[in-house]
Formats: C-alpha cells, sequence, structure tokens
C-alpha cells in the first residue's frame, strides 16, 4: 500500500450513513485471506481487552479510516458496536 495515500478519519457512527459498492477491493487472494486473518487477531484483541485498531476500507467515495473496536466478524461483514457494519468486501487493511 502508498504511503502517501491518505483516508479521511471517520466516527464509527458515521459509517451507517455510507455506501458500499459489491466489489471486492482487494484484488489477489493471498490478500483477501490475510485481511481474514487480521480481522481475527483483531477481533481477539478487542474482546479479550478491549484494544481499538485501524480500519482503513473504501466506500463510494473513496478511503476511509476509524479507530475502533472489532465486537465480531462474519463471512460477510466486520461487526462494529452498535451493530454498525462494515462488508469484508470493503475493506482494505487492519492496524
Amino acid at each position: 500500500m502508498n504511503s502517501t495515500i491518505t483516508a479521511q478519519l471517520i466516527n464509527k457512527e458515521q459509517i451507517v450513513f455510507l455506501k458500499f459498492p459489491k466489489e471486492e477491493v482487494l484484488d489477489k487472494k493471498e490478500a483477501i485471506k490475510n485481511r481474514c486473518a487480521d480481522l481475527k487477531r483483531a477481533m481477539a484483541l478487542g474482546n479479550l481487552e478491549r484494544g481499538k485498531v485501524n480500519i482503513l476500507f473504501k466506500d463510494n467515495l473513496g478511503l476511509k479510516r476509524v479507530e475502533t473496536t472489532i465486537w465480531g466478524v462474519t463471512d460477510v461483514a466486520v461487526i462494529l458496536k452498535k451493530r454498525t457494519i462494515i462488508p469484508l468486501r470493503r475493506i482494505i487493511s487492519i492496524a
């Protein structure tokens, strides 16, 4: 990922107002596999230590970043507090 790319920092409460295209943002199977592993680690961190992570994702307008705790991960989405979700296919990275 190019370090010169900047993402808009948003609050998790804003996510419910975003629109997410159906396309996958990652183009390599290995990257998709790594994303799933990273999300599971981040969920464990959130559930055990209430640790926050940065999620870089893309909505219909561009790159966004949110600092939050991951409460759950399904086959299609990441679940945040108050049933807020981000579609898995739109997540670029977790740090």
